[in-house]
């Protein structure tokens, strides 16, 4: 299979796409086609462990480019924790996406893409460029940390992340950097594109993303959607999936699944108060703004990068888009009353970002109200362990978190982070002299 810039003006093979991130257009890297999966898999499917799902998907991206042996093991090592949705109330579950190292969705993604990068690097020197508003970078930094050849640059937005996801990105040391930049996370994300898009940098180094920009994100990010569906198929109602979205990766992600074949029933975007897609899907233009602080904060983009790959899947059609996909937008005081309702009521523990997606099935049900025959199962994406912003939880909810060791063992490291302006030349001259 090729895969393609969503400019048109680049295609090439899923080895250069991994290791590129960013076609040389400035587009991102799509499938020519989705590819189908065959009625005996969702036959199946419901007897399918997480890791056979996996390698199953996977294979149709990757083809012939890795033997069945490597990405099997591949797949074993990224899928070793489990991903459970839990019953929050009747209808309503929650998908449990942060039993990784990292505690947060992304680890599935960054520990995929880390291995593909090693596999198909075969040793030689790179540099990756990660843009985050919390969670990727700690994900990245984790997949990548000790691979021979492979120095990992990090920028993340000053004061605009958690305390405990900070110390997550920045005590690594060895061939994980942290770039702490006075700006926005659309700061930092524009110069991530900037660095991978410099002719002089793309010179002197092999560079790629590990953002969402890199196609070897997405691939696997599609796994837990029929992971979902696998253990709740047995309900026997639609299954609606409510994505908390920021640079909609995950909403993507599971995109590619249903074009794939599984029946999900509907998507829901459910967004802070950045809320470019929402507006989009209300007026049918797309108008990128400054991000706004929220305490969701992983969400707070305002320029979300696969809002370009939605619209290729959509032939930037709105009416296609709305078919597919219902979004909402919340307020931080929308969300902590979820959060706190959801605890009296359910005794679950959400952390900001599910609760907003939470709050997306509710908006859903209540926009569906008059339907009679619309009754579905809700599943929301958990995408961080609510320990993750124990300062925000422990405030709404007024009672202790506690701290799982795995992330403890944080707090107790030395941050080490260099802190640049929102200046490309300054930060290029930073990876220039890193050399």
């Amino acid at each position: 299979m090729k895969y393609i810039s969503t400019r048109q003006q680049q295609a090439t093979n899923i080895k250069t796409a991994i290791l590129k991130g960013l076609a040389d257009d400035g587009g991102l890297f799509m499938p020519e086609y989705i590819p189908q999966l065959d009625s005996q898999f969702f036959e199946t499917l419901p007897n399918l462990t997480l890791q056979e799902i996996g390698f199953r998907v996977a294979k149709e991206f990757l083809g012939e480019s890795i033997s069945d042996d490597n990405l099997k093991e591949i797949i074993d090592e990224v899928l070793n924790f489990e991903i459970p949705a839990v019953k929050i109330s009747e209808n309503i579950y929650s998908l449990e996406l942060f039993h990784g190292p990292t505690m947060a969705f992304k680890d599935v993604g960054a520990r995929f893409m880390a291995r593909m990068m090693s596999y198909f690097s075969e040793g030689k020197p790179m540099k990756v460029i990660a843009a985050t508003s919390g969670d990727t970078g700690s994900a990245v930094a984790s997949g990548f940390f000790g691979v021979p050849g492979i120095e990992v640059y990090i920028l993340y937005p000053k004061g605009k992340v958690s305390p405990l996801q900070e110390k997550q990105l920045t005590t690594w040391g060895g061939n994980i950097k942290a770039l702490e930049i006075d700006g926005t996370f659309d700061d930092c994300q524009a110069l991530a594109k900037q660095i991978l898009s410099d002719e002089e940098l793309n010179q002197k180094f092999t560079l790629t993303s590990a953002n969402s920009i890199n196609i070897a994100r997405l691939i696997p990010q599609s796994f837990y959607y029929f992971w979902a569906f696998a253990q709740l198929q047995k309900l026997g109602k639609p299954i609606v999936f409510s994505v908390p979205s920021g640079n909609f990766g995950n909403l993507t992600a599971g995109l590619f699944a249903k074009k794939m074949g599984l029946p999900i029933h509907q998507f829901v975007a459910s967004t802070n108060e950045n809320d470019v897609v929402p507006k989009f899907l209300e007026t049918g233009n797309y108008e990128s703004k400054p991000s706004k602080q929220t305490i969701s904060n992983a969400m707070d983009v305002g320029n979300p990068s696969n809002f370009e790959r939605m619209k290729s899947l959509f032939n930037n059609d709105v009416s296609e888009f709305k078919k597919e996909i219902k979004s909402y937008s919340f307020s931080d005081e929308a969300t902590k009353k979820a959060m706190q309702e959801v605890k009296k009521d359910f005794n679950y523990t959400l952390d900001p970002h599910g609760a907003v997606a939470y709050l997306g099935l509710q908006a859903l049900r209540q926009a569906q109200s008059d339907k009679i025959n619309e009754d579905f199962v809700g599943v929301l994406f958990e995408t961080a362990h609510p320990a993750k912003f124990v300062e925000v939880v422990e405030d709404v909810l007024k009672e202790q978190i506690e701290i799982p060791e795995k992330l403890e063992a944080f707090n107790k490291r030395e941050k080490k982070s260099v802190e640049f302006p929102v200046d490309f030349e300054a930060v290029k001259n930073y990876l220039i002299q890193e050399k």
